[in-house]
């Protein structure tokens, strides 16, 4: 269902809505429903009154935060109790738009590593695919583990690329099996009056409590990972031979790691450039269904 403010019918030319503009673009491949989901976010009164709040909030408490983790570093650190907070919090607070942004990433970056897997031939990975169905599955570390999928993929496709000689090319044939042409079977999001923080604001909220509960090694690690998405899209173009898409990366190379404090605003990018990646693939593999012939940017 589109909101009324995605709807052209009502645009005014005096004041025309950015939103709109940008849900009606074309200019980067992204499914559709996730683009309406993340332009309905973006117009939320939430996004607009709420995250300017929350972002000083978040701010002050990371640094704060930040000091105690220096000096205690071993006192709070509970990956359990954490994910038991974020599973309440985005059940109780979270708009059903941002919870399907959030739960649809695990499916897609699964997948997204799944095809790279299966796409070299020689290199066996054996990985640990995210697909929570539920808010019960967030509690089995669903966050955490995401981030360790990340690097313990490039530790181990590296190692075996380089014990076994050989390096990233495209296939004679490119396997898409892995990839989901559309919306996964996501669960029907709660619609209470307390679901209303969009997106970003639930991420200011929750990072705080993410580097509390975390060691500085986990949150550190998870804040780098999110600049994996280049390597990830490097990874992805050498097999399909098209580094056009690059360009739609905007968190750059992790070897020069941005601060911690950036990671609300660099997660979102994080999940555009998983979003506009997938749905390359899923193009793909469209194409491939009705032509027989695999087509990559068609």
């Amino acid at each position: 269902m589109i909101d009324e403010n995605m709807d052209f019918s009502k645009h005014d030319e005096r004041d025309p809505n950015p939103w709109l503009a940008l849900f009606l673009d074309e200019s980067i491949p992204i499914n559709q429903s996730t683009k309406l989901a993340l332009m309905r976010d973006n117009a939320s009164k939430s996004a607009k009154y709420v995250l300017p709040i929350v972002h000083i909030g978040s701010k002050i408490s990371m640094f704060f935060i930040h000091i105690f983790k220096f000096f205690l570093p071993n006192l709070i650190n509970s990956s359990k109790i954490l994910h038991r907070i974020l599973a309440w919090g985005l059940k109780t607070f979270i708009s059903p738009d941002a919870n399907l942004l959030i739960f649809r990433h695990f499916h897609i970056g699964t997948e997204i590593l799944q095809f790279i897997a299966g796409n070299i031939p020689e290199a066996e990975i054996v990985g640990n695919p995210l697909k929570p169905k539920d808010f019960e599955d967030v509690k089995d570390d669903l966050f955490l583990k995401h981030d360790l999928n990340l690097y313990n993929f490039v530790i181990h496709l590296n190692n075996q690329l380089k014990q076994k000689g050989i390096k990233i090319e495209p296939p004679k044939k490119i396997n898409l099996d892995m990839i989901s042409e559309d919306q996964f079977d996501h669960i029907e999001f709660p619609n209470k009056w307390t679901n209303f923080l969009d997106l970003r604001s639930a991420i200011e909220l929750f990072t705080p409590y993410y580097q509390l509960f975390l060691t500085s090694n986990d949150f550190i690690r998870a804040s780098n990972s999110l600049q994996l998405d280049e390597t990830i899209a490097i990874y992805t173009s050498q097999i399909i031979n098209t580094p056009g898409h690059l360009g739609l990366v905007n968190n750059k190379h992790p070897m020069v790691p941005a601060t911690t404090y950036s990671v609300a605003y660099r997660l979102v990018l994080h999940g555009l450039a998983a979003e506009t990646l997938h749905e390359v693939l899923v193009k793909m593999k469209l194409n491939k269904d009705r032509d027989g012939i695999v087509t990559p940017l068609a």
